[in-house]
This record gives C-alpha cells, sequence and structure tokens, in this order.
C-alpha cells in the first residue's frame, strides 16, 4: 500500500520501493480490496524481501515495525510508522491502516517536495 500511495503523491524524481523482512506469498485479498475502493489494483503483485540495497538506494528508509529484521544503514534516514499488520483484519480494519498509510505517504511525499 505505502510504494503505490507514495507514488501517487510524489512529484517526479522521488520512487518508492516495497519489501518486507518477512514477506507473504501474495498481497493479503483485504488489501487488496481495500486498495481496488481507490482504483489501485495490487492484486497481481507479489511481496518482496527487503535486501540491504534496497536500504542503500533509498534516501529514507520508512519501516514499519521491523526491528533488528531490517537493515541498519550508518548515516540513512530511518523513519518508523507504527502500523498494523492488515492480514486478517475486517474491511473497516484494514480501510483505517490504508487511510493512516495514504496520510503518512502523503506527508512525506510533501516533506521531500
Amino acid at each position: 500500500m505505502a510504494e503505490v500511495l507514495f507514488t501517487r503523491s510524489a512529484v517526479a524524481g522521488h520512487e518508492a520501493r516495497s519489501a518486507g523482512s518477512d514477506p507473504a506469498a501474495e498481497v493479503h485479498p483485504e488489501v487488496v480490496a481495500a486498495m481496488r475502493e481507490l482504483g489501485i489494483e495490487l492484486g497481481g503483485r507479489t511481496p518482496r524481501r527487503l535486501d540491504p540495497a534496497d536500504a542503500e538506494w533509498a534516501d529514507v528508509v520508512v519501516t514499519m515495525g521491523c526491528g533488528d529484521a531490517c537493515p541498519a544503514i550508518p548515516g540513512k534516514r530511518y523513519v518508523d510508522w507504527e502500523l498494523e499488520d492488515p492480514a486478517g483484519m475486517s474491511p473497516d480494519e484494514v480501510r483505517r491502516i490504508r487511510d493512516r498509510i495514504r496520510f503518512l505517504t502523503s506527508d512525506l511525499a510533501g516533506e521531500l517536495g
């Protein structure tokens, strides 16, 4: 959710990559449904494992509670967003998480210019 929502908010020159410390085999159906409500299709995407090269590439590394599982790159700016895992949650709970991510990504995109 964060990658595509950031991409929608960011101006040219800013990119996002999405990866996780323990990725699922597929995007959770609850997330696919919530994002489809915004006209965003995630059904064909495959979650991928976070690689240290992703953190090296990024200007800002946004984590969502991965703790020690996230690569620590000296001098890199890290931002942790405390968000619940939407797996198995009700549609209303997933929408709440989605909307929080939409706010956070928009705020970050605005900050980066």
